[in-house]
């Protein structure tokens, strides 16, 4: 299971995101489409500080083309 640390000012979330393994990136992925959910499905209007889902691709899309490059 993913943990991110509790400070999200002084480390912003892309950040904690990049430290993050792939298998634990997918399990926060996880998570997040859980909550959105759960929160969802409850008519509760909750104001989110991030949109989780975009920041995980994108750091998905950034390995990708990590990997794509390493492999010429």
């Amino acid at each position: 299971m993913a943990h991110l640390l509790s400070l999200p000012d002084s480390f912003p979330l892309e950040e904690q995101l990049k430290t993050l393994g792939d298998d634990e990136l997918l399990d926060f992925w996880e998570e997040a489409q859980f909550l959105e959910r759960f929160l969802h499905d409850d008519s509760v209007l909750v104001e989110r500080e991030a949109d989780y889902e975009a920041l995980i691709l994108k750091e998905l899309q950034v390995r990708s083309q990590r990997r794509g490059r390493a492999s010429f």
